[in-house]
């Protein structure tokens, strides 16, 4: 990673504050374990695979807190460029336009500008990840029968902050030197997803020729 870049992520420029996993649950030790395969440079194909023995919902959860943490990483280093006037709408190319629905403000879908998306999506999530109702982080509470279909909704959502990045930012990316850190990224994403069935296929049409070329 650059010098240049290195200070970018340090800059701690999330968007948001970081979820941390306490230590000594059983989700902190799924966490330690997923960074080092991670990190020794084991095929990303193999690392998102569930380990034998352990609970699907805790192994999700993981990744899901984990990735809301990266995107928002990879998102902060772009946002200053991501502004009402140069992205009035939160879309990924021309074909694909996302619009905000939360049931609480936007009970309909409603077309808004793309850092507006984001903070509405990402506020959305972190509400949701701090619950202790959907992401218990006490040994022994078990996790609400919906745990999935809401995890699904999670990272159908953050795919999207990859599709805008991908198609509208790309090249303030690789300005920063910061492209194979976004792109590992990506693939970990993707081949987490795919592997435990969460996002539907038509999700992922936006990104597909990269994809191929990238993770196949």
């Amino acid at each position: 990673m650059s010098i240049a870049l290195k200070q970018v992520f340090n800059k701690d420029k999330t968007f948001r504050p970081k979820r941390k996993f306490e230590p000594g649950t059983q989700r902190f030790e799924l966490h330690k374990r997923a960074q080092a395969s991670l990190n020794s440079g084991v095929d990303l194909r193999a690392a998102v695979q569930l380990p034998s023995g352990e609970d699907q919902n805790d192994w999700v959860a993981v990744h899901v807190v984990d990735f809301f943490n990266r995107i928002n990483l990879i998102y902060g280093t772009i946002c200053e460029f991501c502004t009402e006037q140069t992205c009035p709408v939160m879309s990924g190319g021309p074909k694909y336009e996302y619009r905000w629905q939360d049931d609480l403000k936007y009970k309909k879908p409603t077309a808004l500008p793309a850092p507006q998306y984001m903070n509405l999506l990402m506020d959305w999530i972190e509400v949701q990840i701090n619950n202790e109702d959907i992401f218990p982080t006490c040994v022994g509470v078990p996790f609400p029968k919906n745990f999935l279909q809401i995890c699904k909704k999670i990272l159908c959502r953050l795919f999207r902050v990859f599709v805008h990045v991908y198609i509208h930012h790309f090249d303030r990316v690789i300005v920063m030197g910061a492209e194979a850190h976004v792109n590992t990224c990506y693939k970990h994403f993707y081949y987490f997803v795919t592997e435990m069935n969460l996002i539907d296929r038509k999700e992922l049409e936006p990104l597909k020729e990269m994809t191929t070329r990238m993770c196949h």
